[in-house]
């Protein structure tokens, strides 16, 4: 599976990266995790 970064993630959703934290932090990102202190998201997220 390929993952993308909280940046790359903003910038394909037109939102903030802060956001994209929130969501995940809320897990509401399915298959986002934490690694280390970044979080590495599913590029099929939606």
């Amino acid at each position: 599976m390929q993952y993308i970064t909280v940046q790359e993630a903003a910038k394909k959703w037109g939102v903030t990266t802060r956001r994209v934290q929130m969501l995940c932090n809320e897990e509401r990102i399915k298959g986002a995790y934490r690694f280390g202190k970044s979080w590495m998201i599913p590029s099929t997220a939606v």
